[in-house]
């Protein structure tokens, strides 16, 4: 992939948002022991973290989690689809703890559940031709994480997209199994919605946060970040 491109579709939905992007090359995301005891501390921390965006006995009407509902009422979608932010806040809210998985997911993870943010991660070498984040046409190929069928994307749905079909439906929902970060995952781009401005803000310190630890966790230097908008719609790959 060349660059990522916001469609005007999204901006029609969403004029006030900011879409985060940064760009990684040459991670090694293989599972290892040398820094396991550090990442286990490290999803500790931020599901404590976590805690500050919980402050309403009755789980939807913490704000976090009611904004992103309200963003989701505004397309069509899949049945039962949420922001992946409310996952890990449900998870917290249910008081379960967080396993590391590979380095890279725990450190997505982390600043997700730190920052109150969605946070996705693909792997650019599976991805055909640009990514756009933008509205289905309806029928795009989707093939969930997990899954052994196709399931077609919704006319209207908003989703990032490439030249086979869908990378990630309903916003940050869902990734493809075609696309998805693995342990082999060496290129990759990472995404952070926002639509209001206290998100755009926590999103900012967010992406600063996780190319800190990019560093940290990979010893290799992330792109710059990319703030797009509507009147600035695209990032495009660094050579």
């Amino acid at each position: 992939m060349d660059q990522v491109i916001v469609d005007q579709g999204f901006w029609d939905l969403f004029p006030d948002a900011q879409v985060n992007i940064l760009y990684v090359d040459g991670i090694d995301n293989h599972d290892n022991d040398e820094n396991l005891a550090e990442r286990r501390k490290l999803l500790h921390n931020a599901t404590e973290e976590a805690q500050k965006f919980l402050t309403n006995e009755t789980f939807r009407l913490n704000p976090v989690v009611d904004q992103w509902r309200k963003a989701y009422q505004q397309f069509k979608k899949k049945k039962g689809a949420r922001a992946s932010i409310e996952a890990l806040l449900k998870r917290v809210a249910q008081g379960r703890t967080f396993d590391p998985i590979d380095p890279m997911v725990d450190v997505y993870n982390s600043v997700s559940m730190t920052y109150g943010v969605p946070v996705g991660i693909e792997d650019r070498d599976k991805i055909a031709g640009d990514m756009h984040l933008g509205i289905a046409k309806g029928g795009e190929s989707f093939q969930p994480v997990g899954a052994d069928k196709d399931e077609p994307a919704l006319e209207g749905e908003v989703m990032y997209y490439d030249n086979e079909g869908a990378v990630c439906r309903c916003l940050n929902w869902r990734d493809a199994q075609r696309t998805m970060l693995t342990q082999e995952s060496k290129n990759i781009v990472a995404v952070i919605e926002a639509i209001n401005p206290e998100q755009i803000q926590r999103a900012n310190e967010a992406m600063d946060e996780l190319s800190k630890l990019i560093q940290h966790y990979f010893a290799v230097e992330p792109s710059q970040i990319f703030h797009l908008t509507k009147d600035d719609p695209t990032a495009v790959v660094p050579k």
